[in-house]
């Protein structure tokens, strides 16, 4: 009887462009033998067809794909407080689905992986479910972790600029948070998971924004200026988006630009 221990790979894969795939995923998505592929229903059926694109280009043969349906999250605006709770109760039931998979889907010695968009150190919940299920002590497994290009990244990319000015810091936060970064005259802000265009309550004749949606697919959007003149265009572009995909998926920067600094 073998004790060998289950492996398991979380890979990030980019913010959308399947070039974006760096070496070490490809060579970790080749030594996988299952792919959990977590879906978000149908109207983001592209985010699972892009890793089912992936794996038929770089799995190997013989390679299995189990995929389940992620858990609904309660997104009604709540105070901070209520927020934790709700995402705690989320991960704790996408755990749930986890351990299943690992415990039911995988045998000893095998090597499971899960696709992660972008990074999966930033802003992904899934070495936080995979922690609560080694905390639970009920499945043995190892957890290997390959970066990737975050939609940060491919952001400053795509707008030809660095994230940060010369030994400026840069925030990185959610946009429910921005609120409490306000106007931070020390560094760039980058926000992420905005749902109700936050950049709209952000006050400042010189700020300027980057934005950017879709990025690395090919529905991307730019738009780049001064905030007070292109807030509107950026509305106008999430409103039409979110009608012709039914979701979108966007970030930006913030900057409050260095005395005679230049823009792209």
């Amino acid at each position: 009887m073998t004790t060998e221990q289950r492996r398991i790979l979380v890979i990030g894969i980019g913010a959308g462009d399947p070039d974006h795939l760096t070496l070490g995923a490809v060579k970790a998505i080749r030594r996988a033998d299952v792919f959990f592929i977590v879906g978000k229903g149908p109207d983001k059926s592209a985010l699972t067809d892009l890793r089912h694109r992936m794996l038929a280009e770089h799995a190997q043969a013989g390679h299995r794909v189990v995929e389940v349906a992620d858990p609904d999250r309660d997104r009604r605006p709540m105070d901070r407080s209520d927020y934790t709770s709700a995402v705690h109760d989320w991960r704790t039931r996408r755990a749930d689905i986890f351990e299943r998979l690992i415990r039911e889907e995988m045998t000893a010695g095998e090597t499971g992986a899960f696709l992660v968009w972008g990074d999966p150190s930033l802003y992904d919940s899934t070495l936080g479910s995979l922690t609560t299920i080694e905390e639970r002590g009920t499945v043995a497994f190892s957890v290997d972790v390959v970066p990737g290009i975050s939609s940060v990244s491919s952001l400053a990319a795509r707008h030809r600029i660095p994230l940060n000015q010369v030994g400026r810091p840069v925030h990185i936060t959610p946009a429910r948070r921005l609120s409490d970064v306000g106007r931070n005259d020390d560094g760039d802000i980058v926000v992420m998971l905005d749902a109700h265009e936050s950049f709209t309550g952000f006050e400042g004749a010189d700020v300027w924004i980057y934005w950017g949606a879709y990025l690395g697919t090919p529905d991307e959007l730019l738009v780049a200026g001064p905030l007070r003149e292109v807030s509107d265009r950026i509305r106008q572009l999430r409103a039409e988006a979110r009608a012709r995909h039914g979701w979108i998926m966007d970030t930006y920067l913030l900057r409050i630009p260095e005395p005679d600094a230049e823009h792209p």
